[in-house]
């Protein structure tokens, strides 16, 4: 990698920092903040190496790498199944339950209200305790939460069942892509990050696979919920088989000294005082992309049921071709952004996914819908591809699984009534549909939305910083530092002066920041 002369250090502030990362995006070298072996730290240009053959970068990660990128994949994609058997159906179950669709969607906001709670959970046990058991739980009680909506015999009933889903399903994001990012090559994250991100698309995939594989008929609902109930429980039972992340396995041993739960919390609050306007970042972006995928993506079976008037066989084949571009799109601009950058790739695909909204809406035939579907959908998860890997790269690096978990479904939830709003305002105004009589206007209502959205997206990134290249694979588990401390003084005049230390030391980090 070519690097240049010495330039000003990374930004502090956040004025400083959003004129210094509006200035570097038209800069081609990216800033790089470079620590020597004595702690002293520089800044200089690099340029990005050349891009390099996916293939020669997919076959860098060994047995053990591919491992766990699988069973993160698997576990990110059945989390997407779990929740899509719900969106790609509300049809059906306004019919089961005898009510509108704006109230079948009120279980979509209430799980993405909860899945936040889950995050901080989940997160902090796979930070504290590792990755593998904090996930097993999550994908089993998740089956059996699938299966409990099946026999909710009330609408009531059910609502309870998915707010209880939101909590479990939140916990699987941040474990999954610490699991299976962690161990990668640094110059494959890019193209793997993509790949990761994708599950959620090909979890969208099997889920409207298997609504179109059994019908239209109201009852069949049920069938896909054990499906997926199967999927969750399968691959929770599969990573029981594995062994845990070797990286967080190697990292706490180089920590030495036990992390106590007090170690590990004090250092959490250190980490939130030093890093909160990173947390406020991340939670405002993820905001954004959440809108930008519920937005784009949960109603468009429903619009072409109603608006399009397509047949439950039609509709599905278009929402699957829609999500083949998602896992293409997601990809390619992933593996892109290892060369270009995080944030020009999440910039340039949101402003041309705003470009093909009428494209997107207007048609009428199966085959234009889904064309433009298949490339709406690649722009936007292909901006999307690059959140794993720009995620973890931001992340204070002792806490790579419970950071991008919390601020992602921060992010959900506050986005959490995205297709209730949708539904809502399509429910209530009217266009002319193919056949001239009124329908709901979904078309009108997702596209005026997403254009607004992309473009909040192309703004926050652009303003936003990134650390492509980030190095993490050698630090210590969160509360390795505070416990390190902790072992030095052991009779209490020493450990009241380590204690002083400590505290002068969070009080010196919080100045700086």
């Amino acid at each position: 990698m070519a690097t240049g002369p010495n330039v000003d250090p990374v930004a502090r502030g956040t004025i400083p920092t959003l004129k210094q990362s509006w200035a570097d995006l038209f800069r081609w070298r990216q800033r790089v903040a470079i620590t020597n072996e004595n702690g002293d730290v520089t800044t200089e240009w690099q340029s990005p190496a050349p891009l390099q053959n996916p293939v020669k970068l997919l076959m860098q990660l060994n047995a053990r790498d591919w491992l766990f990128f699988i069973v993160g994949f698997l576990a990110w994609t059945a989390d997407a199944f779990d929740f899509h058997a719900l969106s790609i159906q509300t049809v059906k179950l306004a019919k089961y339950y005898h009510t509108s669709k704006t109230n079948i969607t009120t279980a979509i906001t209430l799980t993405l209200l909860l899945r936040s709670v889950g995050a901080a959970f989940f997160g902090l046990a796979g930070d504290k305790f590792g990755r593998k058991w904090p996930m097993v739980v999550n994908m089993v009680v998740l089956g059996l939460l699938q299966i409990a909506t099946i026999y909710s015999g009330t609408f009531q009933q059910f609502l309870a069942v998915r707010s209880l889903f939101g909590l479990f399903m939140g916990g699987v994001y941040g474990n999954a892509i610490a699991m299976a990012l962690e161990n990668c090559p640094v110059n494959a994250r890019g193209l793997m990050s993509g790949i990761l991100q994708q599950g959620y698309s090909f979890g969208y995939v099997l889920a409207a696979c298997a609504n179109l594989g059994v019908g239209g008929a109201t009852e069949t609902w049920k069938t896909v919920f054990w499906i997926a109930a199967g999927f969750s429980i399968a691959v929770g039972l599969v990573r029981i088989c594995f062994p845990e992340s070797q990286q967080f396995l190697a990292a706490k041993r180089s920590g030495k000294p036990k992390v106590t739960p007090a170690a590990f919390w004090r250092e959490t609050r250190l980490m939130l005082a030093r890093e909160w306007r990173m947390c406020v970042y991340c939670i405002i972006l993820m905001t954004w992309f959440n809108y930008y995928s519920h937005t784009s993506q949960d109603s468009y079976t429903t619009f072409l049921l109603t608006q399009k008037e397509f047949k439950n066989a039609a509709a599905s084949r278009g929402s699957i071709l829609m999500k083949v571009g998602a896992c293409v799109g997601g990809t390619c601009i992933g593996y892109l952004s290892q060369f270009i950058g995080r944030r020009r790739a999440m910039v340039g695909a949101a402003l041309i996914s705003a470009c093909l909204i009428p494209a997107w809406i207007l048609p009428t035939s199966e085959p234009s819908l889904s064309a433009s579907g298949f490339f709406m959908q690649f722009f936007v998860q292909g901006a999307w591809g690059v959140i794993p890997i720009h995620l973890n790269e931001l992340s204070p690096p002792a806490f790579r699984s419970s950071f991008p978990g919390i601020t992602y479904q921060l992010g959900n939830m506050i986005s959490s009534p995205s297709a209730q709003i949708v539904n809502a305002i399509s429910e209530s105004h009217f266009v002319r549909g193919v056949d001239g009589e009124r329908v709901e206007a979904y078309g009108p209502t997702m596209g005026i939305a997403t254009a607004i959205i992309a473009v909040g997206i192309a703004v926050t990134a652009a303003l936003g910083p990134e650390k492509r290249g980030s190095r993490f694979e050698t630090t210590a588990p969160a509360g390795t530092d505070i416990a390190v401390m902790g072992k030095r003084s052991e009779d209490p005049e020493a450990a009241s002066d380590s204690d002083g230390r400590l505290e002068k030391e969070v009080e010196a980090r919080v100045e700086r920041v």
